[in-house]
């Protein structure tokens, strides 16, 4: 990855994949009225989250699109369309950090939005824009002095209105679409079918090849799932630096916002979202109050004794809730590596995997993929918390307590306990294939400093059941608010104290 890359060909690459590529497509008759309308797609509740890789970059951005509610909006009978994309990782640090929001009222009957809404942020500010379609719903239309473009879709709206479409073997449509302040022309043509595999499992899907005016996108292939609902389960593309990917990462059905109406809501004919494979059934919905969200990044900066010049960063991504490995299951992952002066004396690229219950948040299984110097360790682990089991994927077997973490796991975890000062909990972790238990004591809170910031926190201690229990004088401060940030980390080592700081921190207090 060339790192010298302008922030607008970044922004172009990840935005162009995740709304260029998604808006394709309504078919159109001789006098341009939209046709092969199907209301499958709108099912109110349904989530989609996509994972976007780039080039080397495993974890380069995430996307959300969320049926949300229908109803009256602004005067007119609607359904609401939210979606959220975000970069993640070593692109939001030290590349370019995108963290938008985008609303879209369609009309129910044609999927034409009459109201589009876009909120994008960055460490120093946040706009807002609002754009007015002048596009009639029934015998409604939006007052004249409302500007828009006929027949034309926004971003969000056009994802919804391409999964309408038939995408009939050998068929060609053609679109336009409207964002980032410029109109693109879109053709899409269905080539075949074939399975695909991702993350969440293997789908038949239908293949097409997709041309947008105005790309640097190359062999651009789009396949949607292979019945009425048609969600696109993965993306793919060439650029002059490397390849993209959007791979669809969990897909839910979430409890209907009800909005207040004058009148009463028309709920939607259910159309069912496709499970990864024939026999698997569909995830259920999300209830759990957990202080994380899907999607939701972490971005660390590691620094070692008094030097203020990050030696290593780490990501920590909950990318997604589904189906994992024949089980309902949440998905972390965390990449960490070192940086600058310290990459050059000592090389470190580690990648923990691990799928957990989403009840108790212990893991059934983790991958590692760990380069550090010359070691080289890649081993996965299945763990049966009900049989206190943690089986190799040599063959090996490791007796566990029940209820044993892994190092992934136990980072989540800890932000569900009760911190309240001088409060201890016990925890079990698998530490090198031995399983250790951790006592976790919060001590006080206390304000820390991040950067500018002061943050209240809890300070916590964590000691071993080893005979010298304190040994490397491992210290977490967790925020003291409803998400449980874990702000900062940090250890005695044999290089000196080593620190690890949370990047960025949200600009307002929630």
């Amino acid at each position: 990855m060339n790192l010298s890359l302008k922030p607008p060909i970044i922004s172009s690459l990840l935005i162009l994949l995740l709304a260029l590529t998604f808006p394709v497509f309504a078919q159109q008759d001789g006098n341009g009225a939209a046709r092969s309308f199907a209301q499958s797609p709108y099912h109110v509740g349904e989530r989609l989250t996509y994972n976007v890789s780039f080039s080397n970059f495993p974890s380069a951005a995430h996307a959300e699109f969320h049926v949300v509610s229908r109803g009256i909006h602004h005067g007119r009978e609607a359904i609401e369309l939210r979606a959220h994309v975000e970069t993640t990782g070593l692109v939001n640090v030290a590349l370019l950090a995108i963290n938008n929001d985008y609303v879209s009222y369609i009309d129910p009957a044609t999927g034409l939005p009459f109201r589009s809404e876009e909120i994008a942020r960055d460490a120093t500010r946040l706009d807002d824009s609002v754009h007015d379609y002048n596009q009639p719903a029934g015998n409604e239309a939006i007052p004249p002095k409302q500007k828009g473009f006929p027949g034309t879709y926004d971003l969000l709206s056009a994802f919804y209105r391409a999964r309408a479409l038939p995408l009939a073997q050998g068929g060609r449509y053609s679109f336009t679409v409207r964002g980032e302040a410029s109109e693109y022309h879109v053709e899409i043509e269905v080539e075949g079918r074939r399975a695909v595999i991702t993350n969440v499992g293997t789908f038949n899907a239908i293949e097409t090849e997709v041309h947008v005016s105005n790309s640097p996108l190359r062999n651009l292939r789009i396949y949607f799932s292979d019945d009425e609902s048609h969600v696109p389960v993965l993306i793919t593309a060439r650029v002059a630096t490397g390849n993209l990917r959007a791979e669809l990462a969990a897909s839910e059905i979430v409890k209907p916002v009800v909005t207040p109406a004058p009148s009463p809501q028309i709920a939607v004919t259910p159309g069912p979202i496709p499970a990864p494979t024939a026999a698997a059934p569909t995830v259920p919905a999300s209830n759990e109050n957990w202080p994380f969200k899907i999607g939701e990044q972490l971005n660390y900066q590691i620094f070692i004794g008094s030097n203020n010049t990050p030696m290593g960063i780490a990501t920590f991504l909950v990318k997604g809730r589904s189906r994992y490995f024949e089980r309902d299951g949440l998905y972390f992952t965390v990449n960490a590596q070192t940086t600058n002066a310290l990459s050059r004396v000592f090389t470190a690229r580690d990648t923990i995997d691990s799928y957990v219950d989403p009840q108790a948040l212990f893991p059934f299984r983790t991958v590692l993929n760990l380069i550090e110097g010359r070691r080289r360790l890649n081993q996965t682990l299945t763990l049966n918390q009900e049989t206190g089991t943690a089986t190799t994927d040599q063959g090996g077997q490791i007796e566990i307590p029940v209820g044993t973490h892994d190092y992934v796991s136990f980072f989540y975890a800890v932000r569900t306990l009760n911190l309240t000062p001088n409060r201890k909990s016990v925890v079990s972790m698998l530490v090198e294939n031995k399983p250790k238990t951790l006592f976790v004591t919060s001590l006080k809170r206390e304000t820390i400093q991040l950067g500018e910031r002061a943050v209240p926190a809890f300070a916590l201690s964590i000691v071993t059941d080893d005979p010298e229990p304190d040994k490397y004088q491992l210290r977490m401060w967790i925020s003291d608010d409803r998400r449980r940030l874990p702000l900062r980390i940090s250890c005695a080592t044999q290089l000196g104290p080593l620190r690890a700081d949370l990047a960025i921190l949200p600009a307002a207090s929630q």
